[in-house]
């Protein structure tokens, strides 16, 4: 299983919409050495309104894009362990290499696969 980052998406629909490094970076606002170093996975953009203008340029959606931010969402792990023992539990065997990450995204995809079936 290959999963694209953030910015091999973004290469990818900037290269498909004929747009430079320069180009793209100049439409969103940002320096080109920013939009490098997103497309390089060395930086992220943090501003939803970088992500808004991105997703207009490149003719696709904010959530498209952010379908590929392969960062782990710190805050809501916290949050959910704080509040729920048992997903500090399941992050820890999941984190400990128990369970491997393609097995927990498949078993995911099964459950809501599962769900959409009557």
């Amino acid at each position: 299983m290959s999963i694209k980052t953030l910015g091999q998406r973004i290469r990818e629909l900037r290269e498909q919409n004929d747009l430079s490094l320069r180009e793209l970076a100049k439409k969103v606002g940002v320096s080109a050495a920013f939009l490098s170093d997103v497309e390089l996975g060395r930086r992220y953009p943090r501003r939803e309104e970088i992500f808004l203008k991105l997703a207009q340029c490149l003719e696709t959606t904010v959530e498209d894009l952010k379908n590929y931010d392969t960062r782990p969402p710190v805050e809501d792990i916290k949050r959910l362990a704080s509040s729920d023992p048992l997903y500090g539990i399941a992050f820890r065997k999941v984190i400990d290499g128990r369970i491997s990450a393609k097995k927990l995204i498949d078993l995911l995809e099964k459950e809501a696969k599962e769900k959409k079936e009557p």
